[in-house]
């Protein structure tokens, strides 16, 4: 049986594109939402930064997790439209709960 999944993913914004980028990740949240497995999937933005963005995600697999990200339209969308806004990936953790 596969264990619940968390993701961390850190984005970081090229210059003069943030808002761009902002509302690119933006479209992707609700989608993702419904997406089969999901348990949580939240989108931060730093305060003191306009250019970093965070994504916690809750998967109940890591499954459900690796469909949700290379078989949705809204993820396929994202990286062939959207992605060229980022400048950088500065985290990208996949986690399981220690209890």
């Amino acid at each position: 049986m596969d264990e619940d999944l968390f993701v961390l993913v850190v984005l970081y914004a090229k210059a003069g594109r943030e808002s761009e980028l902002r509302d690119k990740l933006r479209a992707v949240v609700e989608p993702s939402r419904r997406d089969t497995g999901n348990l949580r999937y939240e989108l931060f933005v730093q305060q003191d930064d306009p250019r970093r963005f965070v994504f916690v995600e809750h998967w109940d697999s890591p499954g459900a997790q690796e469909v949700h990200h290379t078989q949705t339209e809204h993820i396929r969308r994202f990286q062939e439209e959207g992605s060229d806004a980022v400048e950088r990936i500065e985290v990208s953790y996949r986690m399981k709960r220690l209890d």
